[in-house]
C-alpha cells in the first residue's frame, strides 16, 4: 500500500467520522430510540443510522470492503485489506447522556492496525494515527503517550463489556490488579480509552471480550502516538482482549 493511497484512505475516514458524528449530535432527539436492551448491551437507532451513513460515504470512494458493528461483512470474504465501523461506541453513554461516546474508524491490512480515526463528536475532537507516518494527532495537533512509569502514579482505565465473567474469582483478580494503581477509571467507551491513552491522559487500558470495531482505530493511533497496543485472543465472532499502555506499564 503507497503512502499516498493512505493519505487518500484517512481523508475518507476522516470525512466519514465527522459526517456521522455531527448527525448523531444534532440528531440525538430522534436517534436515541431503543431498538434492544438485553444481557447489558444497549442498540439504538443511533447505531443503525450512523452506520449506514459512514457505510454510504466509504463504499463510494474506497475499494476495500467493510466490517462493521450492526451490518456485519460487506462481503463474504474480507481479504487482508479492510474497514472496520463502529458507528457509535458508547451506545449507553449516548442514551443516557454522559458525553463519553464517539465514532470509530479503522483500516486494518493482515489483521494489523494501519489506519485509524476516531470523532469525539460532544468535545469536536478528532484524533487520528497512521502506521507510515508514526504520527497521532488530535485536530491537527500531535499528541504523544505519557512517559509515566510507575503504577501507583499512572491511570487505568478498564471495563467491564456485557459478557464480562462476573464470578468471585474473576472480579477478585480484576480488583487485585486494580490496587496496584493511583486511580482507575471506567468510562463506557474503549475508543475514547484508547484516544486517552495516545494523549497521555492515562497510562493503559485493558479489557477481556471487547470487540475489534471497539477498539481497532485506537490501536493505530495508540501505537503512531508512540505506545502499544496489544490485540489478544481474536474469537469467531471478533471479540479481542486488549492491552494498550504507553509501553512503561
Amino acid at each position: 500500500m503507497e503512502i499516498q493511497d493512505l493519505k487518500i484512505d484517512l481523508n475518507i475516514a476522516k470525512k466519514a467520522a465527522k459526517e456521522s458524528g455531527k448527525f448523531l449530535l444534532k440528531n440525538k432527539k430522534k436517534l436515541n430510540k431503543d431498538l434492544q436492551s438485553i444481557q447489558k448491551d444497549t442498540k439504538l437507532l443511533a447505531d443503525i443510522e450512523s452506520e449506514s451513513l459512514i457505510k454510504d460515504i466509504i463504499a463510494t470512494q474506497s475499494k476495500y470492503p467493510i466490517l462493521a458493528e450492526e451490518a456485519g461483512k460487506s462481503v463474504n470474504d474480507l481479504g487482508d485489506t479492510f474497514w472496520v465501523i463502529d458507528p457509535l461506541d458508547g451506545t449507553a453513554n449516548y442514551n443516557r447522556g454522559i458525553p463519553i461516546c464517539c465514532v470509530s474508524i479503522g483500516l486494518v491490512k493482515n489483521m494489523k492496525p494501519i489506519l485509524g480515526v476516531i470523532y469525539d463528536f460532544n468535545n469536536d475532537l478528532i484524533y487520528t494515527g497512521d502506521k507510515f507516518s508514526n504520527l497521532s494527532l488530535m485536530n491537527d495537533e500531535p499528541i504523544k503517550v505519557s512517559n509515566k512509569i510507575n503504577k501507583d502514579d499512572s491511570v487505568l482505565i478498564t471495563g467491564l463489556p456485557h459478557h464480562t465473567d462476573y464470578s468471585s474469582k474473576s472480579l477478585g483478580k480484576m480488583i487485585k490488579d486494580m490496587q496496584t494503581w493511583k486511580k482507575v477509571r471506567m468510562i463506557g467507551s474503549a475508543a475514547i480509552a484508547s484516544c486517552y491513552i495516545a494523549s497521555g491522559k492515562a497510562e493503559r487500558y485493558q479489557e477481556k471480550g471487547v470487540y475489534l470495531w471497539d477498539i481497532i482505530a485506537g490501536a493505530a493511533i495508540v501505537e503512531s502516538a508512540g505506545g502499544t497496543a496489544d490485540i489478544l485472543n481474536l474469537r469467531e465472532n471478533f471479540q479481542v482482549d486488549v492491552v494498550f499502555s504507553n509501553l512503561k506499564n
